[in-house]
């Protein structure tokens, strides 16, 4: 399958995987000055592209796991969802968990982008749900079975 990719920016790098069997390719910085970001803060990364995901199919960004495990740097909110008919530049929100300043730079790998089926399953309101072994049970609920 083939993503097309718009560069938005000339200095834009297109994602890009480490291996080929790498799950994710990676996602790059493309910024004019380099950012700091201070423990506990949160900024918008521009990344300079956007893309053309096909129907049927959904992005999803996730941390660098190098970027977490070393600085504490991940992305603010966890995992992205890029939704099929989203044309808008990619920007990724990055948060600093770590004691210590961290510069982003530009071209520097700040997440990375997985593409993967999505369901698209309508809801439908009902006064009843099937039963189940674990019923209600939420949080730590399944290892008291």
């Amino acid at each position: 399958m083939f993503i097309k990719v718009k560069k938005l920016n000339d200095n834009a790098k297109l994602p890009e995987r480490a291996t080929e069997l790498s799950a994710g390719a990676d996602i790059y910085a493309c910024i004019d000055n380099d950012i700091k970001l201070n423990p506990g803060e949160r900024k918008l990364i521009d990344t300079g592209f956007a893309l053309a995901i096909p129907a049927g199919y959904g992005g999803f960004v996730f941390p660098r796991s190098g970027l977490s495990s070393k600085h504490g740097v991940s992305l603010s909110n966890c995992v992205g969802v890029i939704d099929s008919d989203y044309r808008g530049e990619l920007k990724v929100p990055m948060i600093n968990h770590g004691n210590e300043p961290y510069v982003i730079q530009n071209g520097e790998r700040i997440a990375q982008l997985v593409i993967m089926p999505i369901d698209n399953s309508r809801f439908v309101l009902c006064d009843e749900l099937d039963d189940t072994q674990r019923g209600e049970g939420g949080f730590g609920s399944t290892g008291n079975m």
